[in-house]
């Protein structure tokens, strides 16, 4: 549970008995982080740039940990992302309404519960997209993370653009993104009984030369680029398998450009990589493909398994039970 020295309390709605905030969470702050977190939260709010839904205090904590605690560049950062919203009318993607209050609040004590309401942007071509570079969610970790996928090696580049193209691949990354914020977190968060605010990615690069990263390399960079600049701190654990001997030496060259916390968090693995997965995931949450024992009907890619897809098939059952008339008296 929260450390003594812990300068804030835990979130609402802890449940595990065994949770231990990492440092930089509610429940373990020191009092400058405290400090910090009550400034940038009042500056917002005194500026009337608040937006409730979107800066609750782990979302604020998000941003302070991206810029090491310094309010004045965190500020800077959620502003520019708020720009980005603005500008890239990032809100008319998916529209979300409020509904009943989640039975386990892990987030703020304001926050309701949202269901999509209205979708400007459809991805119709998911299941042709998903034959040539595969992109999906698929259950939870063993920390209750949501699990990531990305089968870089699949990709055929010309056959894909043939059917959609960078921008709507970019606007489904964000969608999901948003998606991810606001449905597969609070899920896992309810599941495990302790706040969920990274994802596990595990990316692979089966068959990949240089030749496929150079191919791909724009919309991988501006992917990139909208993960760490928008949605900063998600990262939890990154597991790059069947990485190529080439990319042992690119990754030679990057390693010393990060810091050691991001460089904590990824593990370069090759073929022999299967062991390494099942001590993070469950087996019966790891597809097939990688080692698990999990085969969803109709593909594990396409499935959407998890906890987030759990509370919709309950929502489902429960429209489509009758309602029984009362007993006449």
């Amino acid at each position: 549970m929260a450390t003594q020295a812990s300068a804030s309390a835990l979130p609402p709605g802890v449940t595990d008995p065994n949770y231990s905030p990492p440092p930089g969470r509610l429940g373990n702050l020191t009092p400058s982080q405290q400090h910090a977190l009550e400034t940038i939260r009042k500056e917002l709010q005194d500026e009337d740039v608040f937006v409730p839904e979107r800066m609750d205090d782990a979302a604020l904590l998000r941003f302070l940990r991206a810029r090491k605690f310094d309010v004045p560049k965190a500020k800077a950062m959620l502003l520019s992302v708020e720009q980005w919203r603005k500008d890239d009318k990032i809100d008319e993607l998916v529209k979300f309404v409020q509904i009943q209050a989640p039975p386990l609040s892990l987030c703020c004590d304001d926050c309701a519960e949202t269901e999509p309401l209205s979708r400007t942007f459809e991805f119709v071509e998911k299941k042709e997209v998903n034959r040539y570079y595969p992109q999906f969610y698929h259950k939870i970790d063993k920390d209750g993370r949501p699990v990531y996928i990305e089968r870089l090696g699949k990709l055929d580049i010309k056959a894909l653009y043939a059917i959609t193209s960078q921008e709507r691949l970019l606007n489904r990354l964000i969608c999901e993104y948003e998606r991810s914020m606001r449905e597969r977190l609070p899920a896992s968060s309810r599941t495990v009984g302790h706040p969920v605010e990274t994802f596990c990615t595990i990316m692979d690069l089966h068959n990949v030369g240089l030749s496929n990263f150079y191919r791909v390399k724009d919309y991988v960079m501006a992917a990139s680029a909208i993960g760490q600049n928008r949605y900063p701190e998600v990262m939890g654990k990154f597991y790059i398998i069947n990485a190529p001997w080439a990319f042992s030496a690119v990754w030679a060259i990057i390693k010393p450009w990060l810091d050691e916390v991001t460089v904590s968090k990824i593990d370069i693995l090759g073929a022999n990589y299967k062991e390494k997965l099942l001590a993070q995931i469950p087996a019966e949450n790891l597809p097939k493909d990688f080692g698990g024992t999990c085969e969803c009907p109709g593909g594990c890619s396409l499935s959407d398994a998890g906890p987030w897809k759990d509370n919709e098939d309950e929502k489902e059952r429960e429209a489509d039970t009758p309602v029984e008339a009362p007993a006449p008296a």
